[in-house]
């Protein structure tokens, strides 16, 4: 089937039917791990993890249907699901992985794209784990996993429809005023975020990530811890002088209890005048 016929629900079924493939730094830290199985235990493991949001989501996906038989709490974070499976069963069941690059290897452009993605995912789940490390979050590891997966229909649409991402780039390229929902309708007829909630449900994942699409929720700390540190990434990620910074650290600031000025320090960035934007 053409993908750009694909219906919302017809996505959800394919994505749900195919192993999803993983960064190749991630295969090799693994396959390294391994060598050292009978010392390695379940938190290397799961730092190896949490930088990849498809591995992260691939394991909380096979965890599922353990999760559903046994009538278990929700597996909430990367670590409670390794620690569930075992170690060595861990290294057995994610032996042979699909490589996002092999996938895209006839796709540059998808795959530069989709490597853009990953590295602001990783940035959101590091000022996500920071600040709820600040507030004494108590369940710091979902608002983490959370943050690295905001964005993960997106990331997975640039896997398996590379050439209907890359189109949509190409016309935010060709009119900057172009919102991205708006192409996604025009490419996929459907918004990504759509997609998400979708597959959110389907696979189970942290009750924090379903916020997102729940209005009662947007206020919550939690959620804004979450929210603050993706849009953070966002927004930064060309530069930091994007016009949304300064709400973005305003809304920070009253997160954290903090001042402008240890913001930057905190962030790594030389203080600059009111209305200045940082260096780089």
């Amino acid at each position: 089937m053409d993908n750009s016929k694909r219906s919302i629900g017809s996505w959800v079924q394919l994505l749900s039917s195919r192993k999803i493939p993983v960064m190749r730094q991630t295969a090799r830290s693994l396959a390294d791990a391994r060598t050292r199985i009978e010392s390695v235990n379940g938190r290397e493991v799961s730092t190896i993890v949490m930088r990849d949001p498809l591995m992260a989501v691939r394991v909380l996906a096979h965890i599922r249907p353990y999760h559903a038989k046994r009538q278990m709490k929700e597996i909430s974070n990367v670590e409670h699901a390794v620690m569930m499976l075992g170690v060595e069963p861990f290294f057995k069941q994610f032996e042979n992985l699909d490589l996002v690059e092999d996938m895209l290897k006839n796709h540059p452009q998808a795959l530069m794209g989709m490597l853009f993605i990953v590295r602001r995912a990783q940035r959101a789940s590091r000022y996500a784990f920071e600040w709820a490390v600040w507030r004494r979050c108590t369940n710091i590891e979902e608002v983490t996993l959370s943050a690295l997966l905001y964005d993960l229909a997106e990331l997975l649409m640039w896997c398996f429809a590379p050439q209907q991402s890359s189109q949509i780039l190409a016309m935010q390229k060709a009119d900057s005023t172009l919102r991205s929902a708006v192409a996604q309708e025009q490419v996929f007829g459907f918004k990504f975020s759509d997609l998400q909630h979708m597959l959110c449900k389907a696979w189970q994942l942290p009750e924090l990530l379903l916020s997102q699409f729940n209005p009662e929720f947007h206020d919550h700390p939690r959620f804004q811890n979450v929210k603050l540190a993706v849009d953070l990434a966002r927004h930064s990620a060309h530069g930091w002088d994007n016009p949304a910074l300064p709400d973005d650290f305003a809304a920070i600031e009253q997160l954290l209890n903090i001042n402008r000025e240890t913001l930057l320090f905190r962030l790594g960035l030389s203080k600059v005048g009111e209305g200045e934007p940082p260096a780089n």
